[in-house]
This record gives structure tokens, sequence and C-alpha cells, in this order.
């Protein structure tokens, strides 16, 4: 069983957020499937990972695209891992929640969104009834994520 990681966002969005998250994961060594709960959320995340930042991009695909296996990234409505990725980021309260397939799950969450903060909450519920290692990180002042549970 993996592991599964809440972030709660208070002080950045997620579009602000999820590239250096993402940023991480590559650094690792990891591949990551960012699945999403629509295709305007898939849309918006595919142009920004291209550009937010003017120095770099983020080398992702989509799963709907011929090589979506082959992607160090994959952004996805389906709840298959194409990329055989370690970890599973979890954009939308709505995206299918499979603990068991990753090594780390990570579930960032709109902390000003109360259907997001329920949602959240009813997935710590299920991660811990599946005995996953759970654990909850909030944003400091100056940025820097910091484990508060």
């Amino acid at each position: 069983m993996g592991e599964v990681w809440f972030y709660h966002l208070e002080r950045a969005s997620l579009n602000e957020t999820l590239p250096s998250l993402l940023e991480k994961t590559l650094q690792k060594g990891w591949r990551a499937l960012v699945r999403v709960g629509s295709q305007e959320r898939l849309d918006s995340l595919d142009g920004l990972l291209w550009t937010y930042r003017d120095e770099s991009f983020l080398p992702h695909g989509r799963f709907d695209s011929e090589d979506a296996e082959r992607q160090p990234i994959l952004l996805t409505l389906d709840a298959d891992n194409a990329n055989s990725a370690q970890i599973l980021f979890l954009t939308d309260p709505s995206a299918a929640f499979d603990v068991e397939q990753f090594e780390r799950v990570a579930l960032v969450f709109d902390g000003n969104d109360q259907d997001s903060v329920a949602a959240a909450r009813e997935r710590w519920k299920e991660a811990r009834s599946k005995d996953a290692a759970v654990s909850y990180w909030r944003q400091s002042e100056d940025g820097r994520w910091t484990k508060a549970g």
C-alpha cells in the first residue's frame, strides 16, 4: 500500500503549485499521472505545463495521444496508469481515487472551496480505511510545504 499525501492549498492556486510538485517528481526519477475531473481542466493544465515559466517547461503528454505510455507526466481523465507512473496527482474531487496502483498519491485540494475540503476529508477516511500511510501538508508563509500531520 502506498502513501497518500494531502496538499491543502491556502496561499497558492493549483496552477501555481502543481508545476513545482511535478518538477520534484521528475527530479526523483519518477513518472507522474495527473488525473483531472474535466476536459476543461485537462486542456488548461496542458497549456500551463508548456508555458508556466519562461525558461523551462515540463515534458508531458495527454492520455489521448499515440505515445501516452512514453510520457514522464501524463494528463488524463482516465483511470488507467498508461505511463506506469509511480505517483498519481489528483486535482479534482471527482477524479478516481485508487491508492493501490501507486507508490504515492498526492491529492491537491483548494482550501477555499468547501466542496473540495469535504471531498478531501472523505478521501482521508477512505485512505485510512485502506491502511495507507497518510500525511497532511500545508504551505507556510514563505511558500514552503510543511508536514502538519
